[in-house]
Parts: C-alpha cells; structure tokens; sequence
C-alpha cells in the first residue's frame, strides 16, 4: 500500500537542480491541498511550498524559496512535485509530504537533499 512515499533526493552542487515526487494514496490526496515540508535534525519543521486541491492547484510558497522551487500536482496520478532549482547549502534538509493541514499518521519516511560543493 502507498500511504506516503516522497523520492528524488540526493546530493547535488549549488546552483544545480532536483524534483521530488510525492506518491500518496488516494485517500490522502484527492482534494486536499498538498504541501512539502523540510526538516533538519534539532529543527522545527518547515513549510516550503503548498497546492491547493481543487482542479486550479494553486501554489503557494515561503519567502525562502519563491522563484526557484515550483510545486505542481497530477491528479490522475495521486502524485506531488517539487522542481527545485538554484539550490544552496541552506536547502539541506529532508523534505516531506503531506496535506497542508497535516496528519500525524501521513507523515512518509522523506527524502534527503543535500546541497554541498
């Protein structure tokens, strides 16, 4: 059963890209408004980008990545995106998904990004 599974991590360079995908169960996605999340060992977690559920998916995103992540959805697919470009060493983190107002139990494994010369 899928529930959650965020992949596309890795360790790239700064200034380069990655997209992350977010595979979630039906149940979870259809509808809802969609986030990612970032979270460093020791530190809150942090909203980085959201899509709304209706069929506009409109997107929001924090002042610390507006105009380098874009977030995107297929519905048909129960599936979430995130293009991350430009990414510096800040960006490290492990990023999550999740429904904008999240639920303790759809919480993935996550997937790490790390951004290092």
């Amino acid at each position: 059963q899928v529930q959650v599974v965020e992949s596309g991590g890795g360790r790239v360079q700064p200034g380069e890209s990655l997209r992350l995908s977010c595979a979630a169960s039906d149940y979870i996605f259809r509808g809802f408004a969609m986030a990612w999340y970032r979270q460093a060992p020791g530190k809150q977690r942090e909203l980085v980008a959201y899509i709304t559920g209706d069929s506009e998916g409109r997107p929001n995103y924090s002042d610390s990545v507006k105009g380098r992540f874009t977030i995107s959805r297929d519905n048909a697919k129960n599936t979430m995106y995130l293009q991350m470009n430009d990414l510096k060493p800040e960006d490290t983190d492990v990023y999550y998904c999740n429904r904008l107002i999240p639920r303790s139990g759809y919480w993935g494994q996550g997937t790490q990004v790390t951004v290092s010369s």
